[in-house]
C-alpha cells in the first residue's frame, strides 16, 4: 500500500540520520524508481528531504525539520499502540503488523516499560465472538481492489434473501457496530450504495480498472434522525436481562416493581427490527404499554405459536 510505505519512510528518516535508495528499495520490496516517486511525494506533502551523493550519501529529512521522538508523550504512543493492535484483530494483513512493529520501534529505551503497561491497561477486540468465515476473505479481496482502483462482482442478498448480481466500485471499508460493510458506487442502480458483507457472496475482483468519480461518504450517525422516530414505549423486565436493556437506556430511568424486575421507559420504533429486539428478552420482558403494540406483540406470539403446532 503505498501510504503504508510513505508514513513508514518517513518514521525511518525521523529515527535515521540518512539511508540510502537502495537500502529503501530493499526493505520495501520495490524498485529505486518507485522510491524516487515517493520521495518525491513526500516533498510535495510539505516535508523537505535532501539528496546527499557520493559514498555514504542517500536521503535525509532537513535537520531543521527533524523530530525528537520525545515530542510524542508516553499517553500518545500508548493510544497509537492500542489503536494499531485492536485493528489487527479485525484486519489481518503484513501491512498493519509491519506498522505496529515500527511504531514500537519508535518508543526510546527509557519508557518502553511505562508505555508497555499503559497500552496493557485498556484492550479493545471488535472482532465477534462468532462470525462468517468468508468474512475474513472477503476484507482481504476488497482491500486489494480498493488499492488497485478495479472493479467487484458479487450477489448480493436483501433482508428478505432476495438475490441479484451486481458489479460495483469499492470505495471505502466501514466498520459499524461489529459488522463490515463496504461502499461503492453500483453500476445496476447507477448510485452509491452500502453493502453488508455478510449479504455478500462469490465476491472477485473484475481484472478491470475504473476512473474513481467524486466520492459520497456514507451517512453512518442516525442519532437525530432515529430520535424523531422513536417513541417511548413501558416494559417490564428480569433483572437477568438488564445488561442487554442497558444498551438502549440508562440506568437512571429505571424504576423498580418488586425485587426482581424494573419498569423503564423504552425507545421503540413500530417496524420488524425493533419487534425483533423485544422478542430477543424472551419471557423474561413485557410490553406495557401502548395496548396496541402489546397486542401486536401477542398477534406476532399467536403467529410463531401456529408455526410450530403445524
Amino acid at each position: 500500500m503505498k501510504i503504508d510505505r510513505l508514513v513508514s519512510i518517513i518514521m525511518i528518516l525521523l529515527d535515521k540520520k540518512r539511508i540510502g535508495a537502495r537500502k529503501l528499495a530493499d526493505m520495501f520490496e520495490v524498485s529505486i524508481r518507485t522510491i524516487y516517486r515517493d520521495i518525491d511525494s513526500i516533498n510535495m506533502a510539505g516535508i523537505p528531504i535532501c539528496s546527499i551523493s557520493g559514498v555514504g550519501g542517500g536521503f535525509e529529512i532537513m535537520q531543521k525539520y527533524k523530530i525528537d521522538k520525545n515530542v510524542f508523550s508516553t499517553a500518545d504512543l500508548s493510544a497509537i499502540l492500542m489503536g494499531l493492535s485492536s485493528l489487527t484483530n479485525m484486519i489481518r494483513g503484513d501491512d498493519l503488523v509491519n506498522a505496529l512493529a515500527k511504531v514500537k520501534s519508535f518508543i526510546p529505551a527509557d519508557r518502553a516499560k511505562d508505555i508497555e503497561l499503559k497500552t496493557n491497561q485498556i484492550y479493545i477486540d471488535l472482532s465477534p465472538w462468532m462470525s462468517n468465515r468468508n468474512i475474513q476473505k472477503y476484507l482481504e479481496i476488497i482491500k486489494t481492489a480498493l488499492q488497485e482502483s478495479k472493479l467487484l462482482s458479487f450477489e448480493y442478498a436483501d433482508r428478505y434473501g432476495n438475490k441479484t448480481s451486481r458489479t460495483a466500485e469499492p470505495y471505502q471499508l466501514v466498520l459499524k457496530s461489529g459488522h463490515w460493510y463496504w461502499q461503492g458506487y453500483c453500476h445496476k442502480r447507477d448510485d452509491f450504495r452500502l453493502f453488508k458483507l455478510s449479504r455478500a457472496s462469490n465476491l472477485q475482483i473484475i481484472e478491470q480498472f475504473f476512473i474513481p468519480r467524486d466520492y459520497q461518504k456514507p451517512q453512518l450517525d442516525f442519532t437525530d434522525v432515529l430520535a424523531n422516530m422513536q417513541k417511548i414505549i413501558k416494559i417490564r423486565f428480569h433483572k437477568s436481562v438488564m445488561d442487554r436493556v442497558l444498551d438502549y437506556c440508562a440506568y437512571e430511568h429505571f424504576s423498580p416493581d418488586g425485587d426482581e424486575h424494573y419498569i423503564v421507559g423504552f425507545p421503540f420504533i413500530e417496524n420488524d427490527y425493533y419487534y425483533n429486539v423485544l422478542f430477543s428478552f424472551g419471557d423474561k420482558c413485557e410490553c406495557l404499554e401502548p395496548l396496541h403494540i402489546r397486542a401486536e406483540m401477542k398477534r406476532r406470539i399467536d403467529d410463531i405459536m401456529a408455526l410450530y403446532e403445524s
